[in-house]
């Protein structure tokens, strides 16, 4: 998608999918306070009116990255859920995760850990944001995981908001993991571990 906005008196067209895209990453690399107007500018390749005028300000150009996010970059989850077994669903969510976070020419990680992991009372409302999306996140593991139970899938004993806390925290582990560097291998080989820990 191509918009023409002015910048500096002249019409400047430029692809908004393309700058949102290396916004995102940016994002992604530097979490949001760590990403000034100047870096966003220069890696998109757009003014700050050209920018202002197709996106708004900062927050809503990070929340229109993390929307792109959520839709065109960590969009298994739903075929994680549709899995047959809980224990499918989860070994699904660990090495699709690996295999993102390690992914090259992308940033390592998870934006929605990454992105808020510091920041001061300015970014509150980006980290409630991302809270907000693991939230939702882990309530979509939960529900699975209760109708695991309800099936007989796992065991009646067994507490389906626990296993969906847990596979998030062993999933935002993962992510810290892969931004200090952590290889492809050794992720794989915590997710293993990880795995033996599952009821059934």
């Amino acid at each position: 998608m191509e918009t023409t906005v002015k910048a500096k008196g002249r019409p400047r067209a430029f692809d908004t999918d393309e700058a949102l895209e290396r916004a995102l990453h940016l994002f992604w690399r530097q979490g949001y306070e760590g990403t000034s107007m100047a870096d966003l500018t220069e890696a998109m390749g757009i003014s700050s009116p050209s920018l202002y005028a197709a996106f708004g300000n900062k927050e809503a150009l990070f929340r229109q990255a993390l929307d792109r996010y959520v839709s065109l970059h960590a969009c298994f989850l739903e075929q994680a859920l549709a899995a047959p077994t809980a224990r499918e669903t989860a070994a699904a969510i660990l090495e699709r995760s690996v295999e993102f976070m390690t992914r090259r020419g992308q940033p390592r990680g998870c934006l929605t850990v990454q992105g808020g992991i510091t920041g001061g009372e300015a970014a509150e409302p980006i980290k409630r944001a991302l809270t907000l999306c693991r939230h939702e996140t882990e309530v979509a593991l939960r529900k699975r995981f209760e109708r695991a139970v309800a099936e007989g899938d796992l065991p009646a004993d067994a507490d389906p908001a626990a296993l969906a806390c847990y596979l998030m925290t062993i999933n935002q582990g993962l992510s810290v993991q892969a931004v200090s560097g952590a290889s492809r291998a050794e992720l794989a080989k915590v997710a293993e571990i990880a795995l033996r820990a599952w009821p059934v």
